[in-house]
């Protein structure tokens, strides 16, 4: 590896985009168009610094610096890293990636990439306001590489109220109005529009070529910068970019606080900074990959928002169960979509066609999109939970063949609405790799693509005279379709895996009073067992969010045992939470080799033997 701080330049760059905050007799921006209008990405010299370059598994690595623009008269400074294919002859198309909250440009991200053919940055946007490490310095740097430096104003998470405000501050543009080009997503914008400048300014990169993705932060990034940059050729937000942040929902426990709590005026903010006001501007393909339970990018509005955007391919890819987390079936999309639309690689197959229709009870109809890659198998979920945080999506059973499938959706009552989607798993024609990425897998054989969101109001449902034939009952799961209705954390290290369900937040499946949880279960080896029980998750409206923990040493054997567990067995993790008092506001249920909340170490997590075998759970 070697070090080279030094500076680029580029002949013919038009000089300063250097922002100047408007007369105080001028009009502040009533909306997203106003907003922009004077901002030009390409008009400084970008002052590129390379600090370190190096290469690595036939690609070309770079550390850099470049300057975002000038702010109430200071420079400000984005890290980076920058990275392209060895060797390559031609114009390559190039992603910039944009990362989470708490999280840094990612090394990762670029190789990932890099390995697929495309030129690619990843900005550190969250870097510290002042430039000093190591808050958030990029993934690699060494201690005195130059950080991100925001200079004289700092949309960083160490000024985190700025999100959420148009409001006048030292470190906003604005110390004397109220004004959109105060808020931190504002400025972050900025540097990340400056960022396709970075790229397309490159020898490597075709400038018409340009695609961008990012996840939860990254992904409310992605919808900024593809809804203001019309070089955005392909997007791909991920858990993240849906509008309607400012609004309280009416949820089944009364009306729900927002997402974002907005600080001064909400009408500025929803017509300058929300997301539903930058969607009918996006003139790219989208992809939205997120997980179906997701508090940032919440399922609902996510369509919503969506369905703003003209006339441009849109996709979903949507993992069941999951809050802020993707399968690889889910995750691999994003790849696959740049390589379509910025490569001229094959297309993903179109949204599965679906129909909600009503023959007694609801049934759903699904239709995938004829395409070479073969239907794997379809997925049909429903739910009655107005909340698409906390919701339980119910597994429907499947039938049909040859890319066109049905589901009954039986309900146990018409006073609440439905919920329903389908997901379509097709075979690869190849496994694909993401093993680039922590965690990510190295066989990923199929692609998950998602159909529309279907919802049913309780009137609705009345007057199609839906019927009534879901009825409840003792048993919560026979496990017979394997782990379907759960998820699981940590799933390949037996000593901190967790799996968890939302079965229990259902009607059809919420505890009687008095009644008793019963588990069977096969272990070979004695282990130790932590069971989770999570109050009010989300529901702020229905109460406070409480965590219960019942641990147990459960002795291994040759037979199928049982675990009783009453509500007494449940204790709140802080003192003043006592003893779980019913089972009607619980929301998950979590059966883990260990959970931080136990007052375990987890050093002290040693499992023995294989997993547990789930086989019944029950109410007694």
């Amino acid at each position: 590896m070697t070090s080279r701080r030094h500076f680029l330049a580029r002949s013919g760059t038009l000089a300063a985009a250097s922002f100047i905050p408007c007369k105080a007799a001028e009009p502040v921006p009533g909306s997203v168009e106003e907003l922009w209008a004077g901002f030009d990405p390409r008009r400084d010299p970008l002052e590129t610094e390379v600090i370190r370059e190096w290469k690595e598994k036939g690609g070309v690595f770079r550390q850099v610096r470049y300057l975002i623009g000038t702010f109430k008269g200071q420079p400000a400074r984005m890290a980076a890293i920058y990275g392209f294919p060895e060797g390559a002859t031609d114009r390559l198309p190039a992603v910039m990636h944009l990362h989470g909250g708490g999280q840094r440009a990612s090394l990762s991200e670029v190789k990932l990439l890099v390995a697929r053919g495309f030129a690619a940055l990843s900005v550190n946007w969250g870097g510290s306001g002042n430039g000093k490490a190591p808050f958030n310095t990029v993934e690699g740097a060494q201690p005195g590489d130059p950080n991100t430096d925001w200079g004289a104003v700092d949309p960083s998470q160490l000024n985190a109220q700025a999100y959420s405000s148009a409001l006048p501050g030292p470190k906003q543009l604005f110390e004397d109005r109220e004004h959109p080009g105060n808020n931190n997503w504002y400025l972050l914008t900025i540097g990340c529009r400056r960022g396709l400048t970075f790229l397309e300014e490159q020898p490597e990169v075709d400038p018409a070529r340009l695609g961008v993705h990012g996840f939860s932060m990254g992904g409310n990034l992605t919808m900024y910068v593809a809804g203001t940059d019309d070089r955005v050729k392909a997007a791909v937000p991920a858990v993240g970019g849906q509008g309607w942040r400012w609004e309280a929902k009416e949820f089944s426990g009364g009306k729900s606080r927002p997402q974002m709590a907005i600080q001064g005026d909400v009408e500025l903010f929803r017509k300058t900074l929300s997301f539903e006001s930058y969607a009918p501007l996006i003139r790219c393909p989208v992809l939205h990959r997120s997980s179906t339970n997701d508090f940032h990018g919440c399922m609902d509005d996510v369509y919503r928002t969506n369905a703003l955007i003209p006339d441009q391919p849109l996709l979903y890819s949507w993992t069941p169960h999951l809050n802020h987390r993707l399968s690889p079936e889910t995750a691999v999309t994003m790849p696959l979509w740049f390589d379509h639309f910025l490569k001229g690689g094959p297309a993903l197959p179109e949204t599965p066609a679906s129909e909600l229709v009503f023959d007694g009870d609801p049934v759903l109809k699904v239709v995938s999109a004829k395409h070479d890659w073969p239907v794997a198998r379809c997925e049909v979920y429903y739910s009655v939970d107005p909340d698409p945080r906390a919701r339980f999506w119910r597994s429907a059973e499947v039938t049909g063949e040859g890319g066109a499938f049905s589901a009954k959706l039986p309900l146990h009552t018409l006073d609440l609405p439905l919920f329903a989607f389908a997901n379509v798993h097709h075979t690869l024609p190849k496994p694909e790799s993401m093993a680039e990425l922590p965690g990510g897998s190295a066989s990923i054989p199929e692609v998950c693509l998602s159909s529309l969101l279907h919802s049913v109001a309780p009137a609705e449902l009345k007057e199609a005279k839906a019927a009534v034939t879901a009825v409840s009952g003792p048993l919560i799961d026979d496990f017979a379709h394997g782990m379907r209705d759960w998820y699981q954390l940590n799933a390949g290290h037996p000593s901190l895996v967790q799996k968890w369900t939302r079965k229990l937040t259902d009607p059809l499946h919420r505890g009687p009073a008095g009644a008793k949880l019963n588990l069977t279960l096969a272990l070979p080896q004695s282990n130790r067992l932590t069971f989770v029980i999570v109050e009010n998750e989300w529901r702020g409206e229905r109460g406070p969010r409480r965590t219960f923990a019942c641990v147990r040493e459960i002795p291994g054997g040759v037979e199928p045992q049982s675990v009783t567990l009453a509500l007494a067995d449940f204790a709140g993790l802080t003192e003043k939470d006592g003893t779980l008092a019913s089972w009607d506001h619980v929301d998950q249920f979590g059966i883990c080799a260990h959970h931080e909340g136990s007052g375990i170490p987890s050093e002290e997590s040693r499992w023995n033997g294989p997993g547990a075998e789930l086989q019944r759970l029950e109410w007694v």
